[in-house]
């Protein structure tokens, strides 16, 4: 660390440490110690592994974020939510119907929904969760999945929700609704199928086993995408 490198107080899970001003959650907690053994992911902001709540000095509103993302403060006090206990129900997706009768019977819940927006406001994706789930209160599976395609099932949603909805587990039911039953299928995936199973690709995948490390992510960063 630079010697003119300025230190902040934040207090971790209750006890205080000093760390970097800069720093994300999951750096100061590593520079004070901790090894991140849980709670922690890609660190790049969409595994949702890094759930965490905290205040900041002088604010009285609790706050959610992840912690690869989330720049300390000084006085901050955070705790880490690795975990949200969930409903999450069994099915049988060939079983189910895309509308709103399977909502009722797996996720009775979504129809407690108040629209406060607490879950908005909660989620680090700036996903419009509250939209969501009104969409799926109205069977409307195409719009929550949509809406909800960004989604890390960080949980923290569900744990600010006053109606104690699992909001993230019901928008993984309309995706899959939606793959299953609405969404048109695409050709090129077809052509696809059939270019792997006559070994096109073959000779390049061994290719990118044998590479080093550097060359594939030199290639990764460099490649042409193509946007339609």
């Amino acid at each position: 660390m630079s010697e003119m490198q300025k230190l902040v107080k934040v207090f971790i899970m209750g006890e205080a440490y000093e760390v970097p001003e800069g720093s994300t959650i999951i750096m100061a907690m590593e520079y004070a110690g901790f090894q991140m053994k849980r709670g922690v992911g890609c660190r790049e902001g969409f595994c949702g592994a890094c759930a965490t709540v905290y205040r900041e000095k002088g604010d009285y509103k609790l706050k959610g974020g992840l912690a690869c993302q989330t720049v300390v403060s000084d006085g901050m006090m955070l705790a880490q939510i690795p975990f949200v206990p969930a409903e999450k129900p069994v099915y049988d997706i060939s079983e189910l119907t895309p509308d709103v009768d399977t909502i009722k019977i797996l996720f009775p819940t979504v129809f407690r929904c108040v629209a406060c927006n607490t879950c908005t406001k909660a989620c680090p994706q700036e996903i419009k969760v509250m939209d969501y789930v009104q969409a799926l209160k109205r069977g409307d599976i195409a719009k929550a999945a949509d809406l909800s395609f960004d989604c890390i099932r960080c949980g923290l949603c569900a744990l600010r929700c006053p109606a104690e909805i699992v909001q993230y587990n019901a928008a993984t039911l309309a995706q899959r609704l939606y793959g299953r039953y609405l969404n048109k299928k695409s050709p090129e995936l077809d052509e696809r199928i059939d270019e792997i199973e006559e070994g096109k690709y073959e000779n390049d995948l061994e290719e990118l086993i044998k590479m080093p490390r550097e060359e594939i992510t030199r290639r990764y960063y460099s490649r042409e995408i193509k946007l339609k």
